[in-house]
Order: C-alpha cells, then sequence, then structure tokens
C-alpha cells in the first residue's frame, strides 16, 4: 500500500514555518530522528512568523491602558488592534466584542457566569469537556449523539420545542470534534437555535485553525477558540460575539482594569462602577504578547488562504485513511461516517492493543507525537467505543477477553506546519507495529505506558 502524497499538487503540500519542526529526539532502540509533532489537537506548534511577530515586539513591552510613557502607549495601540484583528478574522458584527481570555475553557466559564437567571443550556454529549462542565449555576440538557448531521439538527429541535418559550437559553456546539475531526452543522444548528428564541456559542477550538469562520456567515451569537491550537505559544484565548449578556453580568474578575471608578460608600464599604466594555472582563494586567500572538496567527492564517490549507489537509487525511485502510485490526472512530468532512483529526483503535501501549511505541521507536486516551471528552468516546469507563489494564496486554473493545483511543492530529513525511512516517509505523510488534518492552507508570529501561 503506497502512503506517498507525491499526487497532491505541490503548491498545496508546502506546509507553514513552525517552531520545531528539526527537533530531533532520542529513540529507545538507538539513535536520533527528528520528532514528528502529530498531536496538533491539543497544541499546535507555533508558526515561525509568530515568534518572529512577539521576538520584535518584546523589547518594547510595557504595561497597557495605564502607562503614560512610550513604550505604555505602543503596547496599549498593539494590544487594541489585535482585538481588532480578531474581529475581522472572525467577521464580526458591528458591536459585538472581543474579549481575551486564557483559553477556550476560560472563555466559556466567562460566558456561563454571564448568562441571565435561569437561563438552560442545551450541549450534545459529544463535545469536550470545556463545553460539557461550566454551567453548573444552569439548568443543562444534554443531548445524545447524532449519527448524521441532519439527526443533529433534528435532535436540537426537538429539545428546544420542549423548551419554557419565554425564558432565555443558549445552545453549546463544537465546530469540529476533537476527536473524530468531523465537521458539524453550525450554520443549521444556528438556524434552529433562533427559530426558538435559544443563542448559540461556537466552540471553535478545533475548527478556527483549519477553516474560516464567520460569526455573521454562521449567524452564531458568541464563538470562543485558544491561542495554542491556533499556532500562537501563549496561554491566551478568545470570546467574541454579542455585548448585552456580557455587559449585564458582574465582571468575571473584580479587579483593576474591570472597574471605571471605585469610591468609598456612605456606609464605610466600597462602591464600584464598572467598564460596560471588553475591560468589564479583562481585569488585571493583560497577557498583551498572547493577545498580539493570537492576531499575528489570525494574520498569517488568512494570507496562506484557507482554501490552500484545507485541501492540503484534505490531502493528508487521504493518505492516513488510504494507507490503513487494509491493516487488520485498525478501526476510525466516526458519528457521520468514514466519508464525512472533517479536520485533520482521526482517533483509531488497534484490535489486541492497549491504546497507551501503541502510542507509547510510536514515540519511543518511531519518534512520533500522538495523543492517547479519552481526549476530555469522556461521553463521546465511551460511546464510540461501546465501553463503560473501566480502567484500563496493565500496558502491552489486550484487553483481557477476545474481542474486548479498546478502553481509550489513539488520536492523531495535523495542521498547516505538518510535513508530508511526518505522516508518511505515522502510517508505516502503525503498519509496521500492527504485523511486528513493539520491538521493546513497555511497562506502566503512573498509569501511562513507558519504555523499561531495564529491559
Amino acid at each position: 500500500m503506497s502512503v506517498s502524497t507525491a499526487a497532491v499538487d505541490r503548491s498545496v503540500r508546502t506546509p507553514l514555518p513552525v517552531l520545531g519542526r528539526d527537533v530531533t529526539v532520542p529513540l529507545v532502540t538507538g539513535g536520533e530522528v527528528t520528532y514528528a509533532a502529530l498531536d496538533y489537537a491539543a497544541s499546535a506548534p507555533a508558526l515561525q512568523r509568530v515568534w518572529d511577530d512577539v521576538a520584535a515586539y518584546a523589547p518594547y513591552y510595557g504595561s497597557v491602558h495605564r502607562g503614560a510613557g512610550y513604550l505604555s502607549q505602543l503596547s496599549t495601540d498593539l494590544f487594541e488592534n489585535a482585538r481588532r484583528t480578531v474581529a475581522e478574522f472572525l467577521d464580526c458584527r458591528t458591536g459585538d466584542q472581543v474579549v481575551f481570555t486564557r483559553s477556550t475553557t476560560d472563555s466559556l466559564n466567562l460566558l456561563a457566569t454571564a448568562l441571565p437567571e435561569d437561563c438552560e443550556v442545551f450541549v450534545f454529549e459529544t463535545e469536550h469537556h470545556a463545553s460539557l462542565l461550566p454551567w453548573r449555576g444552569a439548568r443543562v440538557t444534554c443531548l445524545d449523539a447524532p449519527d448524521s448531521p441532519r439527526a443533529a439538527v433534528t435532535a436540537l429541535e426537538r429539545a428546544l420545542a420542549d423548551r419554557d418559550p419565554y425564558g432565555t437559553a443558549l445552545v453549546c456546539v463544537t465546530g469540529a470534534s476533537n476527536v473524530t475531526g468531523e465537521l458539524w452543522p453550525v450554520r443549521e444548528l444556528a438556524a434552529a437555535a433562533h427559530a426558538h428564541g435559544a443563542r448559540i456559542v461556537l466552540d471553535a477550538a478545533q475548527l478556527a485553525p483549519h477553516h474560516p469562520v464567520s460569526v455573521r456567515d454562521l449567524d452564531v451569537d458568541w464563538v470562543v477558540f485558544s491561542g495554542h491550537k491556533l499556532y500562537a505559544p501563549f496561554g491566551s484565548g478568545v470570546l467574541a460575539g454579542r455585548a448585552d449578556w456580557l455587559r449585564a453580568a458582574e465582571p468575571y474578575l473584580a479587579g483593576g482594569g474591570a472597574s471605571r471608578k471605585v469610591t468609598r460608600g456612605a456606609d464605610g464599604g466600597v462602591d464600584v462602577e464598572w467598564h460596560e466594555g471588553a475591560a468589564r472582563h479583562e481585569a488585571g494586567s493583560p497577557n498583551v504578547i498572547g493577545a498580539y500572538a493570537i492576531a499575528s496567527a489570525c494574520k498569517a492564517l488568512t494570507e496562506a488562504g484557507f482554501e490552500a490549507l484545507a485541501a492540503r489537509e484534505e490531502a493528508l487525511v487521504r493518505v492516513v485513511r488510504d494507507g490503513l485502510a487494509d491493516v487488520p485490526g485498525v478501526r476510525f472512530l466516526s458519528l457521520f461516517g468514514d466519508d464525512a468532512p472533517r479536520v485533520g483529526v482521526l482517533s483509531f483503535v488497534v484490535e489486541g492493543w492497549n491504546s497507551s501501549h501503541f502510542a507509547a511505541a510510536l514515540s519511543a521507536e518511531y519518534g512520533i507525537g500522538v495523543r492517547d486516551g479519552l481526549f476530555c471528552a469522556h461521553p463521546l468516546l465511551r460511546r464510540l467505543l461501546g465501553g463503560d469507563g473501566r480502567a484500563q489494564g496493565e500496558c502491552g496486554a489486550p484487553e483481557a477477553a477476545s474481542g474486548e473493545k479498546s478502553l481509550n483511543a489513539i488520536r492523531v492530529s495535523f495542521g498547516a506546519g505538518t510535513p508530508d513525511e511526518h505522516v508518511e512516517r505515522f502510517v508505516r509505523a502503525v503498519r509496521e507495529l500492527v504485523r511486528d510488534g513493539a520491538r521493546w518492552t513497555y511497562r506502566t507508570v503512573d498509569g501511562r505506558c513507558v519504555p523499561d529501561v531495564s529491559a
């Protein structure tokens, strides 16, 4: 089975320069190899351009919004320009706010604190925990995993039809699954939400690095994403969208920057007048470099062209699927079917292998970094695997009885910076491991499978 990408047009095949592309790692079997980073769905490597932009700015770093000095003024302009760049990247509407946060998780927790009283939240069990768990003060309706995009829309329509028509409601949905990579019907789900008087927030953590995200075109009320998945190296994220719920909510954090005026009250306490704009939820000294890094990544992806980036990813997905199609025991996980449109994220299990053992062998023997486990999407993985969430066994051993399903999965993910050779090496490695087995002995340490260096 050929795993070459030679048939793909060269103009589509050129990866964007990223940090770490020349890093070599030791192999347990001896020697070194260039590291193949195939865990983009967790954290993508920083674009070289982003790093260069940040390095050029670093000597001019200064505190924002509250300094009269030149560097403070420069940093304030840079920070607010980054906000405008992100708004343009997301095609925000007039009046939408862009709030800088720490991550997608932080963004959704911020929005959760801004929900009106008695708001009902609708979320599919297929969501990442960042979307499943923040709504602790709300009534939550968790919908079963759909087997098609149409089924997802139908399930949401039925659930919304049964809600209190006079109450507020919010739908939270992913744009692309962090487990299967499959694209969700965001525009249709947004239409269903609005038809029933609900609002919708889009978790674009896995979508924004791969496809253009237009708040206006998708007609979502909010969108959230993380910088570290968008080729920006720092702990920063974005919540962008309608301002009214954010303006009415208590500040996410109380402190300087969020407050417009603070005075002593007649009762001896403290009276506070909070900002109404994005600053209301950005208390403290903001992560200026993180915001600038996100803006730099937004510009770089836009200039590279999402059409070409997506075409190249589709070609790499085909290399993986075609290269492993005839490998016995390899089963890819999906909700909507093998042919469903997806980003460069694929999860699979290998019959007879503990997934942690398989991932450890890919790393130690081939220099390939993937992810194994339940990917912070436990309900979805258990649904796809048909398991009940029992603790996994020791690494290196098949899961008890013959035919028993794997208790976790392996995820390979890639993006704009992935060289063809890394994906081709991955396919060869999987084929060799299934055919010949691991060449080294492994043991379990603190729940992780690691090479046994005493072997």
